[in-house]
């Protein structure tokens, strides 16, 4: 979501001018935050999850389906609840179809679209494994009560894109297309929040690159598919902004889906997790081990097939989210010379992570990107005040990026015990993995958020992918396990994850052996539920090749591991399982627990479908599809009908067994 200040926001020409000042006292507050909370100790692993819903809105009289832009009076009776104020009530059990008498309230918040919601848990999690159990239970619980307070026409689907996002009349109210701050040719600015950051951002972002971002999808070609393909809902004549040339000069590309707006990619819903380590060490630790399983769990939990009615052929939205926020100009995009710009930048600010920060002896320099853009006076500045080389890179490197939103009252005097000025830059790197500073004023420790997943139709599979992070964090940390690979592949891994069902026809860089020079003599499960040890542990290669540490592997043997094990990466859910048994969790607690690993694990193997998957097929066994790539507003009704029919029953009924199994 960022940072929702208040005041008076400066238009690109001006916010450029300051930019160098805000970078600099943003610099000077991270050192503060440095120097008070380096040593900071916290007593244990803490964690949230945040979910995000597009609020739908049925015409069930003409079998359509909208995009309801009543964020904020939803928000409103949310806040009004006095029940809520208080505590909420109790959590739901699904499992005993009992309640949890005083639990802590869900809280909810605004995001870019004026469709979304985002929902988090009133209290952080903890580690023990009977808060893991509580996850599924409190995910249903926020959605029923965003449900509570809408109409009743309204539900918060959990989809990545709606996916007639763009065509006309796809929300409600229905606004003319036009306005300054998107100017876009096929949405209206009345879809973003209206608060002044996001007009703002999007504005300023267009107004630093000079021109409108341009996002370009390959369309999915059925039989009937035109080739070349172009997309219909173009207009080549508009005159209305001086960027409607973009289109007459190239932005829109042929066999590609135009868009044209920073909501076509903020529009989407993720799930992220947020880790809260014991001290920056640990944090720093799981940062850099977390990275390159970043592309895995984007493949795995691939959710978006669907842009603008028409199929595309990628299933995943990493790509298209970068795109609608790229601030880079021609010059730093490579396409001019360097005559006004400081450098050229390869990645646009919302990618893939290009640094590493721990402090772990056995990161190489062979993994490090050696085509990073670091701000050399800014990590000078921040070696002199005593942060470590590698931390000042990071960060000197994330402070490349201009303020996008800069508030004139911000600039009046240099505060140090806020964080308003460094967070205008760190909030707006986007990248998949984000290490957080303690925030003043308050006991929070050092974070890590793990930020690649797709958001997935059921709470269910959304709690599934949150249990299994959080339980990969304790394998990593319990067993000092080393996935480092070259940032580079990881840039590619993410790349590779966007082909079409890449969880089963692709294969992703990954490090071979992940263990310490200690060996582990625990045992961990097969698929099969036999008991198979893991291998011992062969001793790192620290000045061996860096590439004979690493291979290409499928998805389904970096999850669930190659074969023979002995020989092979143990995979994650043995990992896992062997932890399990580690720590002794109970008989029942364990068979829990079981249920969402299993999901995973035939995830992975295409027992079960991906969400991108089960859409394509949906749209493509319709009655109304004419095999032309095309997704109009009844097969739109129905798939979001028969989304919202599976959040509810959760193949109980049949409809969505492919991606959940048959469920009693």
């Amino acid at each position: 979501m960022g940072l929702l200040a208040i005041g008076t926001p400066l238009e690109w020409p001006e916010a450029k001018k300051v930019a160098s000042h805000v970078r600099e006292w943003g610099i000077e507050q991270l050192l503060a935050t440095w120097r008070r909370a380096k040593g900071k100790e916290r007593d244990a692993l803490l964690w949230g999850d945040e979910v995000e819903y597009l609020v739908v809105c049925y015409d069930d009289q003409n079998k359509k389906v909208r995009l309801s832009l009543r964020q904020a009076d939803i928000l409103a009776a949310l806040a009004s609840d006095e029940k809520l104020l208080k505590q909420g009530g109790g959590v739901p059990d699904v499992q005993r179809g009992q309640v949890k008498e005083g639990e802590t309230a869900p809280v909810f918040h605004p995001e870019f679209g004026r469709f979304m919601l985002e929902a988090t848990p009133g209290k952080p999690w903890g580690i023990g494994f009977k808060d893991l159990l509580d996850v599924e239970p409190n995910m249903k619980w926020r959605r029923k009560i965003a449900k509570d307070h809408m109409d009743p026409t309204e539900y918060p689907i959990t989809l990545t894109t709606f996916p007639r996002l763009g065509c006309g009349d796809c929300t409600t109210p229905t606004y003319p297309v036009s306005g300054e701050k998107l100017r876009s040719q096929f949405l209206p600015d009345e879809i973003a929040n209206p608060h002044i950051r996001f007009p703002t951002l999007a504005a300023n972002i267009r107004a630093r690159r000079g021109r409108k971002v341009e996002v370009n999808v390959p369309v999915f070609h059925d039989k009937n598919t035109p080739w070349p393909f172009k997309d219909p809902t173009v207009n080549y004549d508009l005159h209305n902004w001086p960027e409607d040339d973009d289109v007459r000069n190239g932005a829109a590309k042929e066999n590609h889906i135009y868009m044209d707006a920073m909501a076509f990619g903020m529009g989407s819903c993720c799930l992220q997790i947020t880790f809260q380590a014991k001290n920056i060490e640990e944090g720093r630790k799981m940062y850099d081990q977390l990275s390159p399983l970043g592309p895995v769990l984007l493949a795995l939990t691939a959710a978006t097939p669907i842009y603008k009615g028409f199929l595309a052929d990628t299933d995943v939205r990493w790509n298209q989210i970068s795109r609608a926020v790229d601030d880079r100009t021609a010059e730093e995009l490579g396409e001019k010379p360097l005559e006004n710009d400081r450098w050229r930048i390869p990645k646009s600010r919302y990618a893939s992570n290009s640094t590493y920060i721990s402090q772990d002896p056995r990161l190489r320099k062979e993994y490090l990107d050696p085509d990073l853009v670091v701000d050399e006076d800014l990590k000078k500045r921040l070696v002199e005040g005593g942060m470590d080389d590698l931390l000042a890179t990071h960060f000197a490197h994330l402070f490349i990026r201009d303020p996008i939103v800069v508030f004139n009252e911000d600039l009046k005097e240099l505060d140090l015990s806020k964080v308003d000025h460094f967070e205008n830059l760190q909030s707006t790197n986007w990248q998949h993995m984000r290490f957080k500073p303690p925030p003043p004023g308050n006991d929070t420790g050092w974070r890590v958020e793990f930020r690649p997943m797709e958001i997935q139709i059921t709470d269910f599979e959304n709690a599934a992918f949150s249990i299994f992070i959080v339980l990969i964090t304790r394998v990593i940390l319990s067993f000092d396990l080393n996935f480092y690979v070259p940032i580079q592949r990881t840039t590619e891994n993410m790349e590779t994850a966007h082909r079409r069902d890449a969880v089963l026809s692709e294969k992703f860089y990954f490090r071979k052996n992940p263990f310490p020079s200690r060996p582990i003599k625990a045992t961990g499960s097969s698929a099969s539920g036999s008991t198979t040890p893991l291998p011992v542990s062969r001793p790192p290669s620290p000045v061996g090749p860096v590439e004979d540490e690493y291979e290409l592997m499928t998805v389904d043997e970096i999850i669930n591991g190659q074969h023979p094990a002995a020989d092979g990466f143990p995979g994650l859910i043995p990992l896992v399982e062997n932890y399990l048994n580690s720590v002794n969790v109970d008989v029942e607690t364990r068979c829990d627990l079981a249920r969402y690993l299993d999901l995973i694990r035939k995830r992975a193997d295409g027992t079960l479908w991906t969400g991108a998957k089960w859409m394509r097929h949906f749209v493509r066994g319709h009655p109304d599809y004419r095999f032309d790539s095309v997704v109009d507003e009844r097969i739109t009704y129905d798939l979001v009908k028969a989304a919202e029919q599976i959040t509810r029953n959760e193949a109980r009924d049949g409809l969505g067994a492919e991606m959940l199994g048959r469920r009693r």
